[in-house]
């Protein structure tokens, strides 16, 4: 049997739409939803199906995002048995890796990523946070810029290491907005600000981090089944304890996906993909030469079972 990895992508992915192949062809979708709705007193079937503004506010993107993933990867589940060498998520993907290794029930996490959402927005309510994505430039000549512009005053970290020469930036929108041509001098093709008022992974979700903790402490479990890979470290952990220590911290350090996916490479043939869309997919790509499946709806749930049986 080949060796897999199980990934979950975060905000980004979400459409209005997803899951509904899902929901319309399979029973556990239906129930999850159905708990999920009840649990959060949401309806998820407007909240993922029909038009609306609310799927992109980041209180109701997240548990979305997670509910959908957490689906995809319980369905497969349940039409395949293997169990992957590891999980690892983008960022809010994280906590549906924990879902998939037992770490947290998916109703609690629903709930946790809901309240996670809501401090993150209220860390960076009318502070004119923003992100910006970067692309043509070294980590080190970022890191650099970043670091010296912070000796300035200004507020601006690398929040995401998504591949080589793709970085997304985090900070203060004008801060961010002022530096594009510093990064354009440097050699960066593109340098563009993103439409978002929640700057992710730096220290401007301080507050975020004292309000989440307990949270975590409510709702983790220390019944992993299989290692999970923390987005601050690239390295494995396995306990609630060290859960509650590095989710904490991811909110205000950088995800270090890239380094993650080239740190575990070596351990497994291929790796799957549980949500909507092919984002790690198209970043697993550029940074590794092993192949990614991915399961977004029932078809391409059956190619990805036929691909592992063959």
């Amino acid at each position: 049997m080949k060796k897999v990895a199980f990934i979950f992508p975060g905000q980004g992915s979400q459409k209005i739409g997803m899951g509904k192949d899902f929901f319309d062809n399979n029973d556990i979708a239906k129930e999850m939803i159905s708990k999920a709705s009840e649990r959060l007193g949401i309806n998820f079937e407007e909240l993922l199906f029909e038009e609306n503004e609310m799927l992109s506010k980041t209180e109701y993107t997240q548990p979305a995002i997670l509910l959908v993933s957490s689906i995809a990867n319980a369905i497969f589940k349940d039409k395949c048995n293997i169990k992957p060498e590891f999980v690892l998520g983008h960022s809010l993907g994280e906590f549906s890796a924990l879902v998939s290794a037992g770490a947290i029930d998916y109703l609690d996490a629903i709930e946790l990523v809901h309240k996670r959402g809501k401090f993150m927005n209220d860390a960076c309510a009318g502070a004119g946070a923003g992100m910006m994505a970067l692309v043509g430039l070294d980590d080190e000549q970022v890191e650099e810029i970043c670091e010296n512009q912070r000796k300035n005053g200004l507020k601006v970290w690398p929040a995401n290491y998504n591949m080589d020469g793709q970085l997304v930036l985090a900070g203060l929108k004008d801060d961010l907005e002022s530096l594009i041509d510093t990064f354009k001098e440097a050699g960066a093709k593109r340098a563009i600000v993103l439409d978002m008022s929640v700057a992710s992974h730096c220290e401007l979700l301080e507050s975020a981090v004292e309000n989440l903790r307990p949270y975590l402490d409510e709702f983790l479990l220390d019944t992993f089944t299989v290692d999970t890979i923390s987005n601050v470290t690239a390295q494995a952990y396995n306990t609630k304890e060290e859960a509650i220590d590095l989710l904490s911290e991811q909110l205000i350090n950088p995800v270090k996906y890239k380094h993650s996916i080239l740190s575990k490479e070596s351990d497994v043939d291929l790796f799957i993909e549980f949500g909507n869309g092919i984002v790690l997919k198209g970043l697993n790509r550029k940074i590794t030469k092993k192949a990614t499946l991915n399961v977004s709806d029932m078809s391409s749930l059956e190619k990805t079972i036929e691909e592992l049986n063959e």
